[in-house]
């Protein structure tokens, strides 16, 4: 009986002293919250797509916009031609420079370019009915657009003024004329500082 007591107590002693000297085993689900296990894993990144697009090109600059060049008038057709629409009325404006463009497309009238100018404002003075003073009463704005044409056949001219003279709504004012270089140079705003730069640095 005491042999046996003896080897008991012994037995504990050791399984005691084993539980002491084991380190405790943390479980995944008691872990810290800012231990991130899952940023080693290979699933990270998961659902990432840009990668598979393929890479935009570069983006070019845009040229300096240069000057076309303007087309001699032969014996049977002319010069390049500048069908000038004008008028106060933006909308009626614009929609009579769209009939233009779809008649020559049409008759088969190249056209090689379509543009607006520069909106100009015209004040309007009033002089009062009793004394010598004027007063700004309103502020005009004419609207100009251009649809210029190329080789325009001469047997073909005649006929089209007249469709645009027939069709030529009230209040538009329309001419036709011989494009020119400064015809060109009338489509961009004068920057007179930048030219003054310009004028010292060439002396």
């Amino acid at each position: 009986m005491q042999a046996s007591a003896t080897q008991q107590a012994f037995v504990l002693n050791q399984a005691l002293t084993t539980c002491r000297a084991t380190p405790s085993i943390q479980h995944p689900v008691w872990a810290s919250v800012n231990e991130r296990q899952y940023k080693s894993m290979p699933t990270h990144g998961i659902g990432r797509w840009r990668y598979l697009l393929p890479k935009d090109p570069p983006k070019k600059k845009r040229d300096r916009q240069q000057m076309k060049e303007i087309v001699v008038e032969t014996e049977t057709t002319y010069a390049t031609l500048n069908v000038n629409v004008s008028g106060y009325d933006m909308t009626v404006v614009e929609h009579f420079s769209q009939h233009i463009h779809n008649l020559c497309n049409r008759l088969g009238i190249k056209v090689l370019d379509c543009y607006a100018l520069q909106t100009k404002t015209t004040e309007v003075w009033v002089m009062q009915e009793q004394g010598t003073k004027m007063s700004v009463d309103s502020f005009l704005k004419t609207h100009n657009r251009v649809v210029q044409l190329r080789s325009l056949n001469a047997t073909m001219c005649p006929i089209f003024l007249e469709v645009l003279l027939k069709n030529q709504p009230e209040g538009v004012q329309l001419s036709v004329q011989e494009h020119t270089e400064v015809d060109y140079k009338t489509r961009f705003k004068g920057r007179p500082e930048l030219e003054g730069l310009k004028a010292k640095i060439s002396h």
